[in-house]
């Protein structure tokens, strides 16, 4: 028997999440407009990525409420067909070298294996929920068919993930664990950036990453140093970094979100930015969706956290709109749920009037 109580524990436990999201990305507005304002810079790329995860947000929870199952599964197909379709996701000219364009690709078909595990978690048919899987699977191969190798590993670990969430009954451990593993990957980052990592380990980190990369993160560490407070403003990185200005082509990114915000933006920046992947955080692990769909849900957005610390992943508005899209999708309340877990609560009040 449904507690009357349920629906409106249910519905304060929605309210906080989504009060704690508007207070969380009004502060990274807000902030943006500060360092702009102090150090001449141009916040309009902070302001779009914010509108964008905010609008995709709201998309998954109108579409979540609605189809539960069709609108992540739409949202998948979507993902893989924009990647497909245009590859380098943005125009303009095509950085090949060194750093290019593969993390907005492996970020976009994480979340779309993401949307695809969560919708066939959402589906009571099991051949429906082999699809949907068989579909993630198939996203996998596609990123290595596209050439992504980083896209491939991390699609497979999200669609293992996936598959262990059904057996984990304790969602705080698992968010608890997702949040160590965002933090483990920037303060690897971060020191790197400090040449603070042991030289053997440096060495076969600057094989993968490039030296190209790591300077560039030593050129945000640099610039967060002159003004730990402010940082040297939004968008001021391309006009400041020595190692981007006298690169041809470059697109004026450290590549790497946490220390491009420590740049441009200092501590604050630092700190929203974690606040706000703490929000998702916090209300995937608040949402009443299940377990599974919450855990899968942020895998998928750790993952691209990790991504977006080691490249220029946030750069780029369809992996923004998409990660607000699949925290939308996960925390949406489906309509005929609330429906009817409110018709059982009517006639629990019957029962309890009823002579």
């Amino acid at each position: 028997m449904t507690s009357v109580a349920g629906p409106h524990e249910d519905g304060d436990r929605r309210n906080v999440s989504d009060a704690a999201g508007v207070v969380v990305l009004g502060a990274c507005a807000a902030w943006s407009l500060v360092s702009a304002a102090v150090h001449d810079g141009r916040p309009e790329g902070v302001l779009l990525a914010i509108l964008a995860v905010a609008a995709g947000y709201a998309a998954g929870r109108i579409g979540g409420a609605l189809l539960p199952v069709a609108a992540p599964c739409a949202g998948a197909l979507g993902g893989v067909s924009l990647t497909v379709s245009a590859p380098h996701l943005s125009p303009g000219p095509q950085i090949v070298t060194p750093l290019g364009h593969a993390g907005a690709t492996a970020a976009v078909l994480t979340l779309s294996v993401g949307a695809a595990c969560c919708a066939a978690w959402a589906t009571t048919s099991p051949a429906l929920r082999l699809g949907l899987r068989a579909l993630a699977a198939g996203i996998a191969v596609t990123a290595a068919a596209l050439g992504s190798t980083s896209g491939f590993v991390i699609c497979c670990a999200v669609l293992l993930c996936s598959l262990a969430a059904g057996r984990i009954r304790r969602r705080g451990l698992g968010i608890a664990g997702l949040a160590l593993t965002a933090a483990s990957v920037t303060g690897l980052t971060w020191a790197i950036a400090a040449n603070a990592v042991p030289g053997g380990l440096f060495a076969r980190l600057e094989d993968q990453l490039t030296a190209h990369r790591i300077d560039l993160w030593h050129d945000a560490l640099r610039l967060a140093r002159e003004d730990l407070a402010l940082g040297v403003g939004p968008g001021r990185f391309r006009e400041l970094g020595t190692t981007a200005t006298r690169t041809l082509l470059s697109d004026g990114k450290p590549h790497s979100a946490p220390l491009q915000q420590a740049a441009e933006q200092g501590l604050v920046g630092v700190l929203l930015l974690a606040a706000a992947f703490c929000w998702i955080l916090f209300a995937l692990w608040r949402t009443t969706r299940p377990t599974p769909v919450a855990l899968t849900a942020g895998a998928a957005l750790t993952a691209v956290a990790a991504i977006a610390a080691v490249g220029n992943a946030l750069s780029f508005t369809a992996v923004s709109v998409g990660a607000g899209l699949l925290a939308g999708l996960a925390t949406a309340r489906p309509i005929a749920v609330e429906s009817s877990q409110r018709e059982d609560d009517t006639h629990a009040r019957g029962d309890r009037l009823s002579p």
